[in-house]
């Protein structure tokens, strides 16, 4: 579609739309400001940064403890754990760590057979995790060089009946339930009906950055910013600046990996950018605040209902991430630390100019 094309199609949108029209005028900037960056985005230098995470495993303490010693040692876990032993029991659904019933709760968890079998599962997958504190640690030092007075959280690992992937307590605590990446072959999770989008990216290789997503959205959550409208735009530039932060968290992961993209599903959205966004300007889907509308867009699922079935799930998001990276090339004065707390989507825009080709 030529670009006179776009601008008559996005003329006839301002008139039925005019408490958007501020909006939709941004969209058509003329020359985006791409070919005025130099330098990497991404790559920064955090050789003058110390962080060393060193992982806590729950798991291993409840599950390699002879079971007549666990009531002995729950004063020690909680020493040992602090706010995230309660966390961990809310997930697991047995309360508060001061009901008179919580330390039979937790024996019980331990104890339970199929329990044990997965911690068995999981020892065969996990049996060192060198590799991951070495990987939070690179993260956790980039995420100081961007933000030097947050402070880096306590990070630990669990077994959590299948309930969660990441836990998190802003400020405070990361933690990974191993049991939702042993694989997408793993046996538990079509008994789980579990579809295999999903259980595509429960593997080793996907923990990182859904780690990282986890504490940006902990952080920086979507219903605690203060985003004037919440519409499709809103989750998109909010879900893209998540992914923006894990890009910059990780800048040697591959994209596939941070997005949880296939290798085709990549290549779909980098070849059809352009006509997505049209797309979205066309059916004046940017402004719809319907909830079925906004998460057929931007949540979880095999494809984007309003693409091709080649797409995938969340397709949008990564539209929204494309829109903030665009931000940030050309304005290299804007910290991660700005657009992270930025809710003025007008002002996102106008710096970004974002025009797909």
């Amino acid at each position: 579609m030529s670009y006179s094309l776009k601008v008559s199609i996005l003329a006839e949108t301002l008139q039925t739309m005019k408490i958007r029209s501020r909006f939709l005028l941004l969209l058509v900037v003329a020359v985006p400001l791409f070919t005025t960056c130099k330098g990497d985005l991404y790559h920064v230098n955090i050789s003058g940064i110390k962080a060393e995470v060193r992982i806590n495993r729950l798991e291993m303490d409840l599950f390699s403890t002879d079971p007549g010693d666990l009531y002995n040692n729950i004063n020690t876990l909680r020493g040992k754990y602090g706010k995230f032993l309660q966390l961990f029991s809310y997930v697991i659904n047995i309360g508060e760590i001061s009901d008179s019933s919580w330390s039979n709760g937790l024996f019980l968890f331990a104890t339970d057979k199929l329990n044990y079998e997965v911690y068995q599962n999981m020892l065969s997958v996990f049996p060192d995790l060198t590799w991951l504190e070495t990987g939070m640690t690179e993260a956790f030092r980039h995420y100081l060089y961007y933000f030097p007075d947050k402070p880096v959280p306590g990070v630990f690992t669990c077994i959590t009946g299948f309930n969660n992937s990441i836990i998190t307590l802003k400020d405070s605590v990361l933690a990974i339930g191993l049991d939702r990446y042993l694989g997408s072959d793993c046996k538990y999770y079509p008994m789980l009906g579990m579809y295999t989008y999903q259980t595509a990216r429960m593997i080793p290789d996907h923990i990182l950055p859904d780690a990282m997503y986890g504490w940006a959205s902990s952080e920086w959550d979507f219903s605690d910013m203060g985003y004037t409208t919440e519409n499709v735009l809103a989750d998109m530039i909010h879900e893209g600046k998540l992914m923006y932060f894990v890009k910059c968290m990780l800048p040697d992961e591959k994209d596939e990996l941070i997005f949880g993209f296939s290798e085709a599903q990549m290549n779909f959205c980098r070849n059809n950018e352009d006509q997505m966004w049209q797309y979205l300007i066309e059916n004046n889907l940017l402004f719809n605040t319907d909830q079925l509308t906004r998460r057929k867009l931007t949540g979880d699922a095999p494809f984007t209902t309003y693409f091709t079935n080649e797409s995938p799930g969340r397709a949008a998001v990564w539209m929204g991430f494309r829109i903030i990276e665009s931000c940030m090339k050309s304005n290299r004065d804007v910290r991660l630390a700005d657009i992270m707390g930025e809710t003025d989507l007008q002002m996102i825009l106008e710096k970004a100019r974002y025009n797909p080709k």
